[in-house]
């Protein structure tokens, strides 16, 4: 399915990395569009859907500010945290009777916004200067707005090499080093993420480049490893994203396993949220993990995702904490108290 340029508005654009796209003419739902050497904006939700973006004009530019006015009103969750602690409690029963190793369990942070706060130039302009991130993008089409300060990569592509970052660990920037439960945790994914190279890469390509970095982002550290790899003859879109997405660091491991114990209990669909967010053009790409990211589908609320990555030896309130964790920077900038 496709549309056509004639009817969008100027102000449909996207921005990453010093990309500034503009001249939006084109949306489908197709990845096969992918392969003909345009510029497309590329959002694929955590449940698979695809929506690509083709923009006609593509400069270097610094992302233009925008003022922002902090919300007032709260925002409110999915999942209350006793829910969300079952959650975690039966995720650690799953773990027990060996059917999952590993679950990222996630929920929905909403408030409502009016028609004057719909636009999220002025909030991602915030999150530039608040919360800078590596991967940090902003996104208007019809029908979707997304203001992200995600700091993970999904995929880079430079002709038919790709490298994927995962990242496993999250602490606060003062606290020490990370433990073997994290590095554990980030090894874990670092394998499954092997595993889902392999299915699109030469036979012997996959290997991981750096194991256990740790970055340093606004208020908080991660845990973070790099696995490259070389892309087999003739693989197309579909496959590198039917093999990746959704990503092994928001899923878990096996990740079909994890994928149906989220669908379970997580009743609210995650959308962009823990999705793939970034840019396609030819044999180059930039993807990242939809974390840390703002979105709006024009129905008067904004919404914010959060979550962590629950093993066997995880505690349920300190989980349920992690989660509060990495919202609590990112809602403050937005504005409005967690209720």
């Amino acid at each position: 399915m496709r549309s056509l340029g004639h009817m969008f508005a100027a102000d449909n654009q996207f921005w990453m990395g010093s990309r500034l796209a503009s001249q939006l003419q084109e949306v489908s739902h197709d990845p096969s569009v992918l392969s003909d050497g345009n510029f497309w904006a590329v959002v694929i939700t955590f449940e698979g859907e695809m929506t690509f973006a083709r923009f006609g004009h593509v400069t270097e530019s610094e992302f233009a500010h925008q003022p922002w006015k902090k919300l007032n009103a709260p925002w409110h969750s999915s999942m209350s945290k006793e829910t969300y602690i079952s959650y975690v409690q039966g995720i650690r029963e799953s773990i027990a009777n060996g059917s999952v190793y590993q679950v990222n369990a996630c929920r929905e942070l909403r408030t409502q916004i009016s028609d004057a706060e719909l636009s999220l130039e002025g909030l991602f302009s915030q999150l530039l200067l608040e919360n800078p991130a590596p991967y940090a993008q902003y996104l208007k089409i019809p029908g979707l707005e997304i203001a992200s300060a995600t700091p993970e990569r999904l995929l880079r592509r430079t002709g038919e090499v790709i490298t994927t970052s995962p990242i496993k660990g999250t602490m606060t920037a003062s606290a020490g080093e990370f433990g073997e439960k994290d590095k554990a945790e980030n090894l874990m994914i670092v394998d499954l993420m092997r595993n889902d190279f392999g299915r699109i890469c030469l036979p012997g390509s996959v290997e991981v480049s750096e194991l256990f970095r740790t970055e340093e982002h606004p208020g908080l550290k991660h845990l973070v490893s790099d696995v490259v790899g070389s892309l087999a003859p003739n693989v197309s879109w579909r496959e590198i994203f039917e093999a990746i997405i959704p990503a092994g660091s928001v899923s878990g491991a096996p990740k079909s396993s994890a994928v149906e114990i989220i669908s379970r209990n997580e009743k609210v669909a995650r959308g962009p949220y823990c999705g793939a967010l970034g840019w396609v053009q030819g044999d180059q790409a930039e993807i990242a993990v939809g974390i840390r990211t703002f979105w709006s589908t024009g129905d008067h609320y904004l919404r914010f995702g959060t979550g962590a990555g629950i093993t066997w030896g995880s505690d349920a309130d300190a989980e349920w904490e992690e989660t509060q964790l990495k919202a609590r920077r990112l809602i403050s900038i937005a504005g409005g108290e967690l209720a």
